[in-house]
């Protein structure tokens, strides 16, 4: 969960305009500049709370967590009553690496707002929790208590299935999770069958015939897609492979689908019906047409300067999965490696958890067994048009044989051995993503099979995926 901005507190004019300065400069692409400008926006917050938290806020937005780092602890200096800064340092404090740190700020959170579930919900996240120590109780205190809103209740269900599983307590753990989706869902307007239909409209976009020449594309050799189903070990394979001193990591990255989406919008328009807007499938068709040099090189261009910095940089948003034949001819150069685990261990890992945005099919067992499997089938297609061009890495092979997969994994992508890739709970750049607290561990294997115990549960999922022949032994 990425900190809380406090736009609508007032700020001083001498920090609001040194932070429009810092964005003007980032418009300009002048990455030093603003840099620079970002630290005189510190300097020129001086003790104001207010400002220094709006410091600290358009740091994070820029991915500087240092600078966010410190300008909220300016901020709880002159206002420790303020839980919004104790969630916000806690939360630059776990991308940082910092879990003893953000655990006891996200105290301080909860101490001053107790009704803040998803402090909650991302303290019990930042380590395995123990039977001499836990937060269980206080959890169940937290849920009995009457008007809370949807949110709050739905972020402590899934603290404490969280919680109760670590204790071995699986019944409760699963009883939760199921009231605190289900919470979830109700709240939701999405339809499954329009992310099953688009991977229709995408293999016909797309066919394994009409593979373009791979020369159409920019020449970039710098984005490494790391992608798939979320919750697979993506992040363990990143963690790995941006401990390599090439390579830097640039996040779950929204780029590549904007880029496409855009592209595909403007070749549409170049050939539609004036003043009518396309639907989903018009705009999968128009993107088989686009510019696919141009495509590349505007992805590129988003993607800095988060990129730019090495050689190679990682892009691991799992749903790129969807964009494989475009990437392909965009960025021939480019590598993908697809992130593969048991079908039931990667349907449990994202039924239980509670993402901060996406993923909408993740909080009905239904939905998801129908997402799995229109994902299975295009994953099947990319690997039939692809070949060898799309790497596959099994998170069960990783965690069993890590230095013999990582040193297959990195000889794919072209880069030289390097042992601190095996050492990758050591690497010191920040991470963002659900599984932040996690890849701060060595390789554990407690997680492989933990779906079992909920098999009974999960039974008609499985039988729904045995049925569209996907083997889940």
């Amino acid at each position: 969960m990425l900190p809380r901005s406090e736009s609508h507190r007032p700020v001083d004019a001498r920090t609001r305009e040194a932070l429009q300065q810092v964005i003007a400069l980032r418009a300009q692409a002048d990455w030093r500049a603003a840099d620079l400008a970002l630290l005189a926006a510190l300097d020129a917050a001086g003790q104001g709370a207010a400002a220094n938290a709006a410091v600290g806020d358009l740091a994070v937005t820029l991915e500087a967590y240092g600078v966010a780092h410190d300008a909220y602890g300016r901020a709880l200096m002159v206002r420790p009553d303020e839980p919004r800064y104790w969630f916000n340092r806690a939360a630059v404090r776990r991308f940082l690496g910092d879990l003893a740190g953000a655990e006891t700020d996200y105290d301080a959170c909860i101490a001053r707002a107790p009704e803040d579930g998803q402090a909650w919900l991302n303290r019990s996240d930042l380590r395995v929790q123990t039977a001499g120590r836990n937060h269980v109780d206080g959890l169940e205190c937290q849920l009995a208590r009457p008007g809370q809103a949807w949110p709050t209740v739905v972020a402590l269900r899934h603290a404490l299935a969280k919680e109760c599983e670590d204790l071995g307590h699986h019944a409760a753990s699963w009883a939760h999770l199921v009231a605190g989706a289900s919470l979830r869902r109700q709240h939701l307007q999405y339809r499954v069958d329009t992310d099953v239909a688009t991977v229709d409209w995408l293999i016909e976009a797309f066919p394994r015939e009409g593979t373009g020449p791979a020369a159409r594309g920019h020449p970039s050799v710098e984005p490494v897609f790391i992608l798939g189903m979320p919750r697979t070990g993506s992040t363990l394979v990143d963690r790995m492979v941006t401990a390599h001193s090439a390579v830097t990591p640039a996040g779950e990255l929204l780029d590549f689908g904007n880029a496409v989406v855009d592209a595909a919008r403007r070749q549409w328009q170049s050939h539609g019906v004036a003043g009518q807007a396309p639907d989903r499938r018009a705009l999968v068709m128009a993107s088989a047409g686009v510019d696919f040099a141009a495509l590349g090189a505007d992805y590129l261009q988003r993607t800095r300067p988060r990129s730019g910095q090495t050689a190679r940089f990682t892009d691991k948003l799992p749903l790129n999965y969807l964009y494989c034949g475009l990437i392909d001819r965009a960025l021939p150069g480019a590598k993908m490696v697809h992130v593969s685990r048991h079908p039931l261990a990667t349907c449990y890992g994202v039924f239980k958890v509670l993402f901060a945005q996406g993923y909408p099919f993740s909080y009905d067992l239904g939905e998801l067994a129908e997402y799995y499997i229109a994902y299975r089938r295009l994953i099947a297609h990319w690997q039939a048009v692809l070949g060898e061009r799309l790497i596959e890495v099994r998170y069960e092979d990783l965690v069993a044989q890590p230095e013999q997969q990582c040193r297959r994994l990195l000889g794919q992508l072209g880069l030289d051995w390097e042992p601190d890739c095996l050492a990758f709970e050591r690497n010191p750049k920040p991470t963002t993503t659900a599984s932040a607290s996690q890849v701060r561990r060595p390789i554990y294997t407690s997680a492989l099979r933990v779906w079992q115990h909920h098999a009974s549960a999960l039974a008609p999922l499985q039988r729904r995926l045995e049925a569209a022949g996907i083997d889940c032994r």
